[in-house]
Formats: structure tokens, C-alpha cells, sequence
């Protein structure tokens, strides 16, 4: 075996877990500062009643540990790290509260808004704009990597939308699934690109330059896609999870493009992200109580 792959035969063997007692995983994400340190958005009785708890972790060669936990009074669905303050985190809750926390002052959160559909300047404490247009709920939105001020968002009416944040004009609407859309992600390396996964266990590439039709569709999910996430280091690979407890890895420059299927968790798997640290590090968490951080085959680049 060459050096490089005894080196990542070892990384495959360092998969660590932490558990999350009483706690069901809805979102995962690393630090973009600090390699290791990641957050997980948690809810009780499986987000349909009690409260959540924001969890952050520190990995080291020991294993995940628990570096910071906070406490709210309704279920945690989301988290973010700031991207201009490495001790920053907002989460968003069942209540429709988002909350702001610094894991430097664990007293409790530094602002909460009782504005979940609206974007919000920390700063002013207002909403800076109100976008309106989705005819069902919103589960997720994304600002574009490449373009200032765009973003995208998928709903329940079944599009993916694209809006432009200085312009007061129409979104760009693209009936991208025959099901509630769940998740979308931008491609890191092509400012066109972007990825939806639905209730009907679909993946699909769409070009915003022509939207008539999907660049690809994969499919090998047997549940609805909780997420769906681009690698920030491979251009034409991209991860998802789903409720049939699985991760899958696909690259779909290929003809065959479903890589891995990682079978590790026994309930529905909603957070997924990569690291943007290590090139092959995923970390994920589920409704079993716990948050996984590994190294999949299919990311191990070979010497």
C-alpha cells in the first residue's frame, strides 16, 4: 500500500460519534474558522414538541467532545456560523425566532428576532426586506457563493427560486420537481449551477441559463432528500440525505453517478455538510440521537 493510501486508510478508521441524549440531529455544520469544530442544531421529541439545544463540538484524536451547549425553549431546525466572527451562530427555531449566540458568552443568546421570513442586518435589528412569492412553506435558502446579493430558495409549491436582493423585480421561477422541494445548494465552481432535492427521492441539476429541462437527475434515494450539499473541492461532486437513513455520494459528470451510499444511522438523516477544511471529512447528523464526522471512500483521492 502507497503512503498516501495507508494515510487514508487511517483517516477512514478515525469516523467519530457523539451522542446527543434526548436530543434529535436536524442540521450540522462545520466551522468555516476553526478546523474540527462543528455545531448541530438539535430538537426534543423528534421537533414536534419540547425544546432544542445547540450543540458544538470539538474534534480531536480522542473523539467529538462537547465544547458549548445552548439551551431554547422550542425545537432547533437550523444553523449557520458567521462568516465575519468565528464565534457566532444563528439558529433558527419551531417558534419562528432566529437567535443569535457567541459561544464565547454561554449565558444565553446575544438577540433573538421573531422574524423567520426575513432577512436581518444584526447591526440595525430590523428586516432590511421582505421577499414574497412562494405559494407553500420555505424550507430552505442559500446565498449565492459567486453573485452579490442572490440567493435561491425551494418551498413546498414545488420551484426553486431565484432572487435578487438589490433588484425590487420578480424571482426567477423553475417548476423543478412534481413534490415539495426540500433542499438546494449552489455549485461551487459554476455560478449557474444549482442542485434540488424533493419528497419524490429526486436529485436535479439546473442551469440558470436554460431552465427548461434539468442538466441531470439522480436517483437511488428511496425517501424524501432532507439536503443536498455540492463538495466545495470536487466540481462535479455533491452529497444528500435522506429519511431512508442513508448519505449517498454522486458525481454527475458520470455515467454511473451514484458513488457511495453510506448506511450508518437508524433514523431519518437530516444534517449533512463537508468540511471545508479537509477535503474528504463529512459530517452528519440524525433523529438517532447522534452526529457522525468520517472520512467516505468515494472523497479519499487516489495517489
Amino acid at each position: 500500500m502507497s503512503r498516501r493510501g495507508g494515510e487514508a486508510l487511517g483517516k477512514l478508521l478515525k469516523a467519530q460519534a457523539f451522542r446527543l441524549p434526548g436530543r434529535h440531529g436536524y442540521a450540522v455544520e462545520f466551522s468555516p474558522y476553526l478546523p474540527g469544530r462543528l455545531a448541530c442544531a438539535t430538537s426534543q421529541y423528534y421537533g414536534i414538541a419540547g425544546c432544542g439545544t445547540l450543540v458544538v463540538l470539538e474534534q480531536n484524536e480522542a473523539g467529538l467532545h462537547l465544547f458549548r451547549s445552548f439551551d431554547w425553549n422550542d425545537g432547533l431546525f437550523d444553523v449557520t456560523w458567521s462568516e465575519n466572527n468565528e464565534h457566532v451562530l444563528v439558529t433558527s427555531s419551531g417558534d419562528g425566532s432566529l437567535q443569535i449566540w457567541d459561544t464565547e458568552k454561554p449565558a444565553g443568546p446575544l438577540q433573538v428576532y421573531k422574524e423567520h421570513t426575513q432577512e436581518w442586518d444584526p447591526e440595525v435589528g430590523r428586516p432590511l426586506r421582505t421577499f414574497r412569492g412562494h405559494e407553500g412553506v420555505i424550507y430552505s435558502t442559500i446565498w449565492s457563493p459567486h453573485v452579490p446579493g442572490c440567493f435561491a430558495s425551494t418551498s413546498g409549491d414545488q420551484t426553486l427560486r431565484i432572487w435578487d436582493a438589490k433588484s425590487p423585480g420578480l424571482p426567477v421561477i423553475i417548476p423543478a420537481h412534481q413534490a415539495e422541494v426540500l433542499s438546494c445548494d449552489w455549485c461551487k465552481y459554476d455560478q449557474n449551477l444549482l442542485v434540488t432535492g424533493a419528497v419524490d427521492c429526486s436529485l436535479k441539476g439546473w442551469d440558470l441559463r436554460n431552465t427548461r429541462q434539468p442538466v441531470f437527475s439522480l436517483l437511488g434515494h428511496t425517501y424524501a432528500i432532507r439536503r443536498a450539499k455540492f463538495s466545495p473541492f470536487h466540481p462535479t461532486i455533491l452529497v444528500s440525505c435522506s429519511y431512508d437513513f442513508t448519505v449517498r455520494f454522486w458525481d454527475f459528470s458520470k455515467p454511473d453517478p451514484l458513488l457511495e451510499t453510506v448506511e450508518h444511522h437508524t433514523e431519518f438523516t437530516c444534517g449533512l455538510d463537508l468540511s471545508l477544511h479537509d477535503s474528504g471529512q463529512v459530517a452528519d447528523c440524525s433523529w438517532d440521537e447522534t452526529v457522525k464526522i468520517y472520512y467516505p471512500s468515494s472523497l479519499v483521492v487516489p495517489a
